[in-house]
């Protein structure tokens, strides 16, 4: 168990208005540990948090104790902060930080923690500032008397310090500017509509609406709607800026206008800066993921060639690393055009999950903007974006001409952060049934699909961040089986020995002898490719996985293609639907299709570029498409899904006071956790007023059960899993009790790519303990459903009762479940 300490910092308020401060820094406090446990996997382990959820946690005192499950003492010890207001100890990793703060009126204020992972506040769970960026307000309500502050710090919680504060606002709402995503007025590019993304505050008790922000550039003025703002959070909207004027070189300001019904209530100035043309830059762009604003960056092509269309340099980045500083690290090419995505944040999420979609976001963005050669598109990147490099090259290896992976890791089970590593192993088939779906980030099980892909390693010998070890072992693998890569260790290079890092002229010229072939060529007509989830990876050339016999166990197609012989031959893995495109044979051509060795299928093509489709029974078949509303490419299930799609949140306001408080609090803490990973934002509203046809194809993500949450029905009806209070039916299984938990997805009936997540509990215990929101870290596997007690907080996998996979008609298959005795 990782080691875990409790800071108890408590201050008692001497002034008689509180509410004419600006800012308060709490300096004393008690630390105790260790308590818990996280990491990037579906099960946690948190005592203190059972505790809270039982009513059984007693604000403690300097030398008072906490009795563990394995009967240990904990002693609670006192601590002040230093000079910078930062409580600091070796012994602090991983820790809890609880604060008191006594005020004589409620009133509200924005709590700001840095270097934690969450905060509950008097019991309310928070997002919380893991990387110390500093502009994490939460506004919270604190009550009359002593308000309690329970702050979790993770394992490298002491490097940096904990500095705790409240501040409180003159205005109870306002725009915050300290959280900018701006794009760079460039001259050779159109400027009048640039997206900016900034933060509104709303501290008051309603909710904002019709709100309105009016930007003014040198006299171009654009107003844009904002959508709602809840009661007591923070929302990151898109603001349009006409930069036309904006023509020097430098930075010119922005009036920013914030309107309530014509009403002003907030006015703030930012910079827009103006790129000298050739310069890397930065652009913007409006996400298809959430809606929300997010950047890409530029190094622009050296004195492009009318007529020739450029190469395409696609470089992420590594962690703490902004896109621009990417971008910028390397030289223009005369060849080419170099494009970095931003991962959603420096750090987001290790290039998986969103980071993963990000990248594909930028990368349709950068084929329509610079119209590259289809055959010279490269992938690279350096530590952290090195491991984006050997995940993105494996996942979508159909892509890239050629990639070149610099100081990188090749899997999160072997190399963390700080969501710690996915576990290589399971310790009994509940655990391996949920790790199952971390298998899309086994880099190693896919190496396979490095074969068509020119390989470029490069890592200074003297790392100490990103050891070498792990390029060895890279090397090592592909020295197996792939003909055409290339190695060096740069003698004596750390982590970082310039820019040279990643602008090596030897990567650039190993690029410069790779193209990518063509699906028609000769060296298009083999196929070998493996994926874990078609619904993350499912084509490679003109194959296409849509359909698993066992969900997310690895399935791998290994085909060749002869069109002299008009055959196809080939074996396959774990396959259940499987499609062919034929538009290499002419309309006419009988074309016999023979997989694992069982019964020729012959086939006569019907059309120029068929595509068939087959399906795996006692043998194959040709079968007609899927049904869009079954498991596929576009849909293939676990718990994350659903916050693919324009997700929105759907709160219970049913129930008892309890119920519906946790419904609420539980949603804002998803949301604070969203916006502050994937610098995103959604739509928060009640179940009352959720109408799916004014939500077409969006994700949602459910707070409730049945018993408490008007949209149930709506959405869950037909689902073979029902959370009621007291009890939970899983198909013709039932368990009882208020201290279940659920985490589930359900396809929505009404569309062919969304999907319902369900955080759902039957009774307020089992409602909290589905409190921890892991699915946000990089990586984290979360099967399609998963039934767990709050146990679970003390006991682990023990406390799991249930858990699996559907079928691919999303019933329930009794062999992808895993029931705990």
């Amino acid at each position: 168990m990782r080691t875990i300490l409790l800071f108890v910092l408590t201050f008692f308020s001497l002034l008689p208005d509180v509410s004419a401060q600006t800012t308060f820094y709490f300096s004393e406090g008690l630390v105790a540990g260790p308590f818990h446990q996280y990491g990037r996997e579906a099960i946690y382990k948190d005592e203190l948090a059972y505790a809270l959820n039982t009513n059984a946690l007693t604000s403690p005192q300097d030398g008072g104790t906490f009795s563990t499950l394995d009967q240990k003492e904990i002693t609670w010890k006192a601590m002040k902060a230093d000079s910078m207001h930062r409580f600091r100890s070796r012994d602090m990793g991983n820790g809890y930080l609880y604060l008191t703060y006594t005020t004589k009126k409620a009133q509200t204020a924005l709590l700001n923690v840095t270097g934690n992972d969450m905060v509950y506040v008097n019991g309310v769970p928070h997002g919380g500032d893991i990387y110390r960026y500093g502009w994490m307000d939460i506004p919270v309500v604190l009550k009359k008397g002593k308000n309690e502050f329970y702050v979790r710090v993770g394992r490298f919680g002491s490097y940096g310090g904990i500095v705790a504060k409240l501040d409180f606002p003159e205005k109870p709402v306002y725009l915050n500017t300290a959280d900018l995503t701006m794009p760079h007025v460039v001259p050779t590019l159109q400027n009048d509509s640039l997206w900016v993304g900034l933060v509104v505050v709303n501290t008051s008790s309603k909710p904002l609406t019709d709100l309105t922000i009016i930007s003014d550039v040198m006299g171009n003025k654009m107003s844009v709607e904002v959508p709602a703002v809840p009661a007591l959070s923070t929302r990151k909207v898109g603001v349009l800026l006409n930069g036309s004027k904006a023509t020097n070189i430098g930075k010119q300001t922005v009036n920013l206008s914030l309107l309530q019904s014509g009403k002003m209530l907030d006015t703030k100035s930012i910079e827009l800066e103006t790129i000298a043309t050739g310069k890397q830059y930065s652009r913007t762009f409006v996400s298809d993921i959430d809606g929300t604003v997010q950047y890409y960056s530029v190094a622009p092509q050296l004195n492009p060639k009318p007529g020739v269309a450029p190469a395409l340099f696609f470089s992420v980045h590594g962690a703490e690393v902004q896109a621009i500083n990417q971008a910028r690290a390397y030289k223009p090419k005369d060849w080419g055009v170099l494009v970095a995505p931003t991962n959603r944040r420096p750090r987001g999420f290790n290039w998986e999950d969103w980071g993963r979609l990000d990248a594909l976001e930028v990368l349709a963005i950068a084929k329509k903007n610079y119209s590259p050669d289809p055959e010279k598109i490269y992938l690279t990147g350096h530590s952290m974006g090195g491991h984006g490099t050997w995940f993105l090259g494996a996942t979508y290896p159909g892509n890239w001409a050629a990639i070149a992976p610099c100081a990188g890791y090749p899997t999160l089970s072997s190399y963390g952060s700080h969501d710690g590593m996915i576990p290589d192993s399971a310790s009994s088939p509940m655990e391996a049934m949920l790790l199952r779906a971390s298998n899309p980030s086994n880099v190693l099980a896919l190496v396979q699909n490095y074969k068509p892909l020119g390989v470029y390693i490069n890592h200074g010998d003297a790392d100490r961040t990103v050891s070498v070890e792990y390029a060895r072992q890279m090397k090592k693998l592909l020295a197996g089986f792939h003909p055409d890569f290339s190695y060096y260790e740069y003698p004596g290079g750390s982590h970082w020995y310039g820019d040279i890092s990643v602008d090596w002229p030897p990567l650039f010229d190993f690029f410069s002898w790779h193209t990518l072939a063509k699906d028609t060529a000769t060296a298009a007509n083999h196929v070998d490719f493996t994926t874990a989830n078609p619904g993350v990876s499912g084509r490679m050339k003109w194959a296409t996985i849509h359909q698993q016999q066992e969900p997310l166990r690895f399935s791998r197609i290994v085909l060749d293609r002869d069109q002299a012989k008009n055959r196809i031959t080939g074996t396959t893995q774990n396959v259940a639907t499987l499609s062919l495109d034929l538009g290499a044979f002419a309309p006419g051509t009988e074309v016999k299709i023979q997989l694992d060795s069982v019964a020729e299928v012959p086939y006569s093509v019907k059309s120029p570029n068929e595509t068939i489709f087959l399906k795996k029974e006692d043998t194959w078949k040709v079968a007609g498409k899927p049904d869009a509303r079954q498991k596929g490419t576009r849909r293939s299930g676990t718990l994350k899904e659903p916050f693919n799609h324009r997700m929105v949140f759907v709160y219970a306001t049913g129930g008892s006071a309890a119920e519906k408080a946790w419904a609420l609090d539980k949603a804002k803490f998803d949301m604070e956790s969203w916006y502050y990973r994937g610098n995103g934002a959604v739509d928060l509203i009640a179940d009352t007023e959720f109408d799916p046809q004014r939500y077409p194809d969006r994700g949602v993500v459910l707070y409730g059960n049945a018993t408490n949450n008007a949209a149930w029905p709506k959405l869950l009806a037909d689902c073979p899993i029902q959370v009621a209070n007291g009890t939970l039916t899983v198909g013709t299984r039932t368990f009882s009790g208020n201290n279940l938990a659920a985490y589930f997805v359900w396809p929505r009936q009404d569309s062919e790519v969304a999907s319902v997540a369900v955080v759902s509990g039957t009774g307020l215990i089992g409602m909290q303990a589905a409190n921890a929101n892991q699915y946000f870290s990089g990586g984290s596997g979360f099967p399609d459903f998963m039934i767990f007690t709050n146990d679970m907080l003390r006991s682990g996998v023990t406390g799991v009762k249930m858990a699996g996979f559907y079928n691919n008609d999303w019933s329930l298959k009794e062999s992808e479940t895993v029931v705990s005795q």
